[in-house]
């Protein structure tokens, strides 16, 4: 027979939570781990005997260990199942297919693998609170685009500028409309403002935003010598809006380059940084 020792944990209920899982057949013993930043304790309690029995054969004998009371009285006693209906579904299905036996353990009392199905569930809890900051990356360390269904649409804003350094006399040649590509400003605020629009598609992570405004603003500057490049993106949406002005700034200012670089090779591109941003739950930032 195959004995399945489960668990769940939570920081916070809700909050990030994990669920560990030992399997032992025969000498051998297997040992499994998960989580989810947004979980409870409940549901990674049933997750863990489904990550168990996922693991097991349908030709299988099999007895699960637990010490939650909620998952074992709910299956042994038919308890009213008012939420988790669909971890519940996807048990029923497993159990379906399994001949399962069930025992209830003391939670902390000693009995050596409930203590470490508990220990790997605690583990995988503290690795997703870890995680959680890192907003583009789940907890097996893989990229995700972040979830921003419960986000609420606010005001967005943000403002980015950046620099072309050049000599004085390619900045002279631009201003005169003497550059032999072509007029430089007008075509720089164009390639600018059609990246903006296809930052989604630039920047594989980021959400596709309803743009209302995109602004860009190409000056002479001789202090630097050269031209400074201001964008400005506007949205009314879930999720900010500084990404479009930075692919809008660096746009802009690689197109100034091209078009300058057959008569200066010595140009370059500098200091693309965010000066303003508002809208959202990270609050408003202007750079001093």
């Amino acid at each position: 027979m195959i004995k399945i020792y489960s668990d769940g944990a939570c920081l916070g209920n809700p909050g990030p939570g994990g669920w560990g899982v030992i399997i032992i057949d025969g000498d051998e013993e297997l040992y499994y781990s998960g989580g989810d930043q947004k979980t409870t304790n409940n549901r990674m309690e049933i997750t863990g005997v489904i990550e168990g029995l996922k693991r097991t054969q349908e030709t299988d004998l099999i007895k699960i260990y637990t010490d939650s009371t909620y998952v074992i009285n709910t299956i042994t006693k038919n308890w009213k199942r008012n939420a988790n209906h669909d971890l519940w579904k996807i048990l029923d299905d497993l159990l379906e297919t399994r001949s399962t036996e069930w025992e209830w353990v003391k939670g902390h009392s000693g009995d050596e693998f409930n203590e470490k199905a508990d220990k790997l569930a605690v583990q995988a809890a503290e690795k997703e609170k870890k995680m959680n900051g890192l907003s583009h990356v789940d907890s097996r360390g893989e990229i995700k685009m972040v979830d921003v269904t419960d986000k609420e649409i606010t005001a967005r804003f943000a403002l980015v500028e950046g620099n072309v350094v050049m000599k004085l006399s390619t900045m002279k040649v631009i201003k005169q409309g003497e550059m032999k590509k072509g007029d430089v400003i007008t075509l720089a605020r164009t390639a600018g403002i059609t990246a903006a629009k296809a930052t989604p598609t630039l920047i594989p992570l980021c959400h596709p935003v309803p743009l209302s405004e995109i602004k860009i603003k190409i000056d002479f500057d001789k202090s630097l010598p050269g031209l400074k490049v201001v964008a400005s993106t506007k949205a009314e949406w879930k999720t900010g809006v500084e990404i479009e002005a930075f692919n809008a700034v660096a746009v802009a200012c690689v197109t100034i380059y091209d078009m300058c670089k057959a008569i200066d090779r010595s140009a370059f591109i500098s200091e693309i940084k965010l000066l303003e941003k508002s809208g959202g739950k990270s609050g408003d930032y202007i750079r001093e």
